[in-house]
């Protein structure tokens, strides 16, 4: 097993991402956790990161309707571009759209709203005016974000995405799937048709929720996608911050999770405390290291909240404890204990292709196809999808 070092992760270099990522859904003011970060205590935040030496930072044009990507470009704005890596995500239209509860903006694929013959016309604005908010001329590297069945499956979308690449607006670009979890196979199948295009892939993966995103990281690394985990806080029960009974804010995003997930949450931790205290790691230090230890997974990304409540840890603590993670790797046999205690398996209906559906009737929802349930029996990932 390896032990903690004295030395910190390696600094990415111009074009590289991660392993330590910075998003712009932190802070409380697009995805409404915790506390509220006021504007100018939100770009504070992603200063102190760059500051402390997190080099790569993540937003997504829908949050706040492009005001996560003008507050990013504030912020950024005192640094050298050449000095981190900026990763934008575009996908949903809320320029034409309208919203529909809290399954979003539509996506900008909606047939509702345009033809496949214009997705390039949409991609080459949405990126441009990303870009523009963002106080930069290109992207590191740019997601589709959220797709629907059309974003996996069209070559308009992929060849539109393309042309951005050979504009210079982007220099690398990757598939988000979301908002819930799911999407393996529409990922894998996406992976196989548009592979040249697709260089990284952005995934929920944790100690507490190694499923099902775990079964197809194999396929990302065979495809040679680099994968970026989000979520790896678990709701920020790895910041060892939350307490079995926590009252959570009316509107609070985690008051849509379980029943009981803190209480679950916080007796694995009784059980795994004492594996990060043996590499010398904090909780979400080792959690970290848990999923940087899985095939093709080479970025992090825990969700920076400040907590309510007297005696709740500052947000500013979290971005530090980041930031001096130590260069840590599990052995596979860890990996695989820790999975084990965390396994959640079937725990929810997954979204994206599923048995469940004859018809698509939501934009993250639709029926299952034979070429997805061959993908299946190929990586022998089961047929109870």
């Amino acid at each position: 097993m390896k032990t903690a070092t004295q030395s910190h992760i390696a600094q990415p270099t111009q074009t590289q991402i991660g392993p330590i990522a910075y998003g712009t859904w932190s802070g409380g003011r697009f995805m409404h956790f915790g506390e509220t970060l006021s504007e100018a205590h939100y770009t504070d935040c992603i200063r102190l990161a760059y500051e402390n030496g997190i080099r790569s930072f993540i937003t997504a044009d829908v949050y706040g309707k492009g005001q996560a990507d003008a507050l990013l470009g504030k912020a950024l704005e005192i640094f050298p571009r050449e000095s981190y890596q900026l990763v934008g995500a575009i996908g949903h239209d809320f320029y034409t759209g309208v919203r529909k509860g809290n399954t979003g903006y539509p996506r900008f694929t909606d047939p509702e709203l345009r033809e496949p013959s214009q997705y390039g016309t949409f991609i080459d604005m949405a990126c441009e005016r990303s870009l523009q908010r963002c106080q930069t001329d290109y992207f590191d590297l740019l997601l589709l974000h959220n797709p629907d069945e059309q974003g996996y499956t069209k070559n308009e979308v992929w060849e539109g995405l393309a042309h951005l690449k050979e504009r210079g607006l982007t220099r690398q670009l990757g598939l988000a799937p979301g908002p819930a979890n799911g999407f393996v196979l529409d990922a894998i199948h996406c992976y196989e048709t548009f592979g040249d295009l697709i260089d990284w892939a952005m995934l929920i993966l944790n100690p507490l929720e190694p499923w099902p995103v775990g079964l197809g990281l194999s396929a990302a690394a065979q495809h040679d996608v680099r994968v970026i985990t989000r979520v790896l806080d678990y709701g920020g029960i790895f910041t060892d911050d939350l307490r079995p009974g926590h009252e959570f804010r009316p509107g609070d995003h985690r008051c849509y999770r379980p029943e009981g997930w803190v209480e679950r949450g916080c007796d694995f931790l009784d059980k795994i405390r004492p594996l990060a205290e043996r590499q010398g790691l904090t909780l979400l230090q080792y959690a970290a290291a848990w999923n940087l230890s899985h095939p093709a997974v080479e970025c992090v990304v825990p969700t920076q909240i400040q907590e309510t409540g007297n005696g709740a840890r500052p947000i500013e603590d979290k971005i530090r404890e980041m930031a001096r993670m130590p260069d840590v790797r599990l052995t596979p046999e860890e990996v695989e204990q820790v999975r084990q205690l965390g396994d959640n398996t079937g725990c929810m209906a997954l979204k994206g292709a599923s048995q469940r559906h004859t018809v698509s009737t939501r934009c993250d929802e639709w029926p299952m196809r034979p070429e997805l349930m061959a993908i299946a029996e190929r990586y022998e990932l089961g047929t109870d999808w």
